[in-house]
């Protein structure tokens, strides 16, 4: 059979298409998503890991990046705030771990096939002492271990790490190179093309003198007032959970000596609203004194001085209290009220809480309550408490939340209705009580009580 030259050269075209097509098919199928230049910084001088991340990543077959699954390397996260290269919120997700293995899905604003994004991280117990018992006047030691290279599920063309310690007494730490140090910073990096999973330890040895001090319980009341007044109190146990005291304590050298007990928490910086008034801070044994207050523009500073200073392994534990008009926090439209607060306060440069229990002890007769939090919480049961001139009981809302760092403080927002007529009760308990006292009282002077005698008829 005959075949034109125009027939073949058209049967080869369309042979040459179909090949490209599938080339083109099979790249698409295998495209994903690669880290093109990750570039993290460590900040280790203090008890807390804070990570910044930045992440510059792009979709091989050009196709719009939606989503991105990022891990996160340390065991113990407290908090993630993601933004994209137009500082905007990126919406996280928390999955299930798998392998003992936490991420997060990420969802951007705006799909890009080129996505810019920077992850700001917290991490609590990833620095530990070592050695882990130290004496009155030695210095306190710590070590920090995690990952060398950025650990993500995607390939990383290029990345950079850079540390940042307390202290430029450096014993140890990781050398892969190419790195550099200088004074208290440790550059690692750049490394190229590293795989996705890859896993390769960093170890640093080093001198941190700050407090390891973590708070194990937070219990924080909030009692709300109609009659104009909040009443904040905090109960507070907390823990020197850095290098133990070896041997016994010696108050005359560590009155003697500066350099005794560097790594003692002997006081510290908490802070209050500006309006905040009747301030008291006591223990077990009563007031504590030993406390200053200072009244700046936009807070109150209060030094917080314990009865003795903690050392590793010592623990105390102490109430803090004060009052603040409500106008500055609560809102109303009618019988709608809105009760706006920050869900924990600041009790100290570098805070780590273990468990923080809230209450807000709303006034008597109040309904339909709805509690909104900017972060995942746990709901305890509503409960009843009872004060004094109460018949039904206040209405307690409870919630509480583990691992929480200086960036959880923010707001929380309680909705409820409450009738103002209800405000009315107390004053009229009371007068009922001071009229009914009253009228016993003339009803018991009016009566005779008096024995007399009465002549007997013959």
């Amino acid at each position: 059979m005959y075949v034109s030259k125009f027939e073949a050269s058209m049967g080869t075209n369309l042979l040459i298409y179909l090949a490209l097509s599938a080339l083109l098919c099979l790249s698409k199928a295998n495209a994903e998503i690669v880290n093109t230049n990750v570039e993290r910084s460590l900040d280790l001088t203090s008890q807390l890991v804070k990570t910044l991340t930045k992440i510059s990543a792009e979709d091989t077959a050009g196709k719009p990046i939606a989503e991105y699954v990022f891990f996160a390397s340390e065991p113990s996260l407290a908090y993630i705030l993601v933004k994209d290269s137009a500082d905007r919120n990126v919406q996280i997700k928390k999955n299930e771990p798998l392998k003992g293995e936490q991420s997060f899905t990420l969802t951007f604003p705006k799909a890009f096939a080129k996505q810019s994004f920077l992850v700001e991280t917290v991490a609590s117990k990833s620095i530990l002492p070592h050695p882990e018992e130290i004496k009155q006047n030695d210095k306190q030691f710590v070590r920090y271990s995690g990952n060398l290279h950025f650990y993500s599920k995607y390939k990383t063309s290029s990345q950079k790490t850079n540390v940042k310690l307390s202290s430029s007494n450096i014993l140890s730490h990781t050398q892969v190179k190419p790195f550099s140090v200088s004074s208290n910073k440790i550059t690692l990096g750049p490394y190229e093309n590293t795989e996705a999973f890859s896993q390769e330890a960093l170890v640093i040895h080093y001198e941190n003198s700050s407090p390891f001090v973590t708070v194990n319980t937070l219990e924080r009341t909030l009692e709300i007032s109609h009659w104009g007044n909040i009443a904040v109190q905090e109960s507070i146990q907390m823990t020197h959970t850095g290098a133990k005291l070896k041997g016994s304590f010696s108050r005359y050298d560590f009155q003697k000596e500066g350099r005794s007990g560097l790594a003692a928490l002997k006081s510290y910086k908490t802070y209050l609203p500006a309006s905040a008034s009747g301030v008291y801070y006591r223990d077990t044994n009563g007031n504590i004194s030993t406390s200053n207050m200072n009244a700046v523009r936009d807070f109150i500073e209060l030094e917080l001085r314990p009865r003795f200073p903690l050392f590793g392994g010592w623990k105390t534990q102490y109430t803090l209290g004060y009052n603040v008009p409500s106008y500055e926090y609560m809102f109303n439209d009618g019988n709608k009220y809105q009760l706006k607060m920050h869900l924990i306060d600041h009790i100290y440069d570098n805070m780590a809480i273990d468990e923080a229990t809230v209450k807000i002890i709303l006034p008597e007769g109040s309904s339909d309550i709805r509690l909104s939090t900017p972060y995942s919480i746990s709901r305890l049961p509503n409960e009843l408490v009872h004060t004094y001139l109460d018949t039904t009981g206040r209405p307690v809302v409870s919630f509480s939340k583990s691992n929480l760092v200086e960036s959880h403080i923010s707001d929380f927002t309680l909705y409820y209705s409450f009738s103002k007529i209800s405000m009315l009760q107390e004053p009229l308990l009371v007068s009922g009580f001071i009229y009914i006292i009253f009228v016993f009282t003339i009803v018991f002077l009016r009566l005779d009580f008096s024995i007399t005698s009465h002549a007997h008829k013959e």
